[in-house]
C-alpha cells in the first residue's frame, strides 16, 4: 500500500495543472512583450528561407546530441543497469520534473523518485542524483571562469566594460555562482571524502521538531550518502572520465542552442568566432541567473532576460520572436514530450508495483 501510496503523489505532482502553468507564465511574458516591443515591419523583414530553417535545424540537432549525451550518463552512472532506450526515457523524465519544478529548486528530488522506481536501489539512485548535480557544478565551476578570462566582463552582461560596472543581474550572477559552489562542494565533500559529517548533519536536522515528520526519510538519505560513498571511491578513474565528458558535452551542446537561433533570425550578424563566444557565453551566464527563479523551469523570466542578455546582438524589436523560438527548442518540447512520456511510465510503474503487492 506504501508503494501505492507514493506513486498517488507523484501523480498528483504531475498533475494538469503542472503542465499549464510554466507554460502560462511563460507565454504571458511572451505576449506582454510583443505588445511592448514587436515591429511587424521587423518581422516581416524575416526571410524564412533555407538559412533560417538550417540553423534552426542545426540547432534542434545539436539538443539532441544534449540528450543522448545526459542519456550516456545515466547509462554510466548507473552501471548499465539501464539501457540506452531506458536512459533516454528517463532523462525526458527527468528533464520534465526539471520544468514544471522551481528552478531555485530543481526537479533532483522527483528524479530522485524516479529512478528509485526502476531497477536500481535507492542508495543507487541517490548517487546518481548527487554526483550528477557534482558533475554539472564542476562544469560551471570551470566553464564561466574560463569565458571570463577570454571574453572578459561582457560576457556577464553587455553594458559590462569592467566589472565596476556591475549591476543587479550581476550581483544575482555572482551570487548564484558562490552558492551554486558551495553546495557542489557540499556534495562533493560528502560523497568523497566525509560522508559521515554529512550523516551526522542530516540526522541532527531531521532531529529538529520542525522537520520530524520528515525525520526517517532526512536519516534514510543520510544512510544511503554513506552508501553511495563507497560505491564512487572504489570506482576506476576511467569510470569518473567518462561521467565528466558526457557531462560536459551535455552542457556545452545545450548552450550552443542559442547561437543557432540567433544566426537562424539575424543574417546580417557576422558569423565570427568571438560573436559566437560570446552568444554562447551569454547564454551560460543567464542561465546561471534563472537557476534562481522560483518560476517552474525558469518560464518568464528567462524570455524576460533575453532581450537585455542580446541587446547588443539581436533587435529589440525581434528579441520577443528569437526568445520564443529558442524556449519553444529547449523548453516548451520537454513540456510537450512530458505529457506522452511521464503518465506511460508512471502507469507502468503503478501495475509493476500493484503486481508486487
Amino acid at each position: 500500500m506504501k508503494k501505492e501510496k507514493k506513486i498517488e503523489n507523484v501523480l498528483k505532482r504531475i498533475r494538469i495543472n503542472r503542465i499549464v502553468l510554466p507554460m502560462l507564465i511563460g507565454i504571458g511574458v511572451v505576449v506582454f512583450l510583443l505588445w511592448k516591443q514587436f515591429d511587424r515591419s521587423a518581422f516581416n523583414d524575416i526571410e524564412w528561407g533555407i538559412w533560417t530553417l538550417g540553423w534552426l535545424m542545426l540547432g534542434v540537432f545539436f539538443y539532441v546530441i544534449r540528450h543522448l549525451a545526459y542519456a550516456a550518463r545515466l547509462v554510466i552512472l548507473s552501471d548499465n543497469v539501464f539501457s540506452w532506450r531506458k536512459a533516454i526515457q528517463l532523462i525526458f523524465i527527468w528533464e520534465f520534473s526539471t520544468a514544471v519544478s522551481p528552478t531555485s529548486l530543481g526537479g533532483s528530488a522527483v528524479a530522485m523518485f524516479f529512478l528509485s522506481q526502476e531497477k536500481i536501489k535507492t542508495a543507487k539512485a541517490v548517487t546518481i542524483v548527487l554526483y550528477s548535480v557534482v558533475l554539472d557544478t564542476l562544469f560551471f565551476v570551470i566553464s564561466l571562469p574560463l569565458l571570463y578570462i577570454i571574453l572578459g566582463p561582457l560576457v556577464i552582461r553587455p553594458e559590462m566594460e569592467t566589472l565596476f560596472d556591475i549591476n543587479g543581474y550581476g550581483i544575482t550572477f555572482l551570487f548564484v555562482f558562490f552558492a551554486m559552489m558551495t553546495y557542489g562542494f557540499v556534495f562533493y565533500y560528502g560523497l568523497f571524502h566525509r560522508p559521515d559529517q554529512i550523516k551526522k548533519l542530516l540526522n541532527f536536522i531531521g532531529n529538529r521538531k520542525i522537520l520530524r515528520r520528515f525525520k526517517k526519510k532526512i536519516i534514510n538519505t543520510g544512510i544511503d550518502i554513506e552508501k553511495s560513498s563507497k560505491t564512487l571511491r572504489a570506482k576506476s578513474p576511467l569510470f569518473h572520465l567518462k561521467a565528466i565528458l558526457s557531462t560536459f558535452t551535455a552542457w556545452f551542446f545545450k548552450f550552443t542552442l542559442i547561437f543557432c537561433v540567433i544566426y537562424a533570425f539575424i543574417h546580417d550578424l557576422p558569423r565570427t568566432f568571438y560573436n559566437t563566444a560570446m552568444i554562447y557565453g551569454r547564454y551560460e551566464t543567464m542561465f546561471t541567473i534563472t537557476a534562481a527563479s522560483p518560476t517552474p523551469g525558469g518560464s518568464g523570466l528567462a524570455e524576460y532576460l533575453f532581450g537585455g542578455f542580446y541587446s547588443d546582438y539581436v533587435p529589440i524589436t525581434l528579441a520577443v520572436v528569437i526568445a520564443f523560438a529558442w524556449r519553444l527548442i529547449a523548453y516548451y518540447t520537454y513540456l510537450f514530450a512530458g505529457v506522452i512520456i511521464v503518465p506511460q511510465w508512471i502507469r507502468k510503474i503503478y501495475k509493476k508495483n500493484k503486481l508486487s503487492l
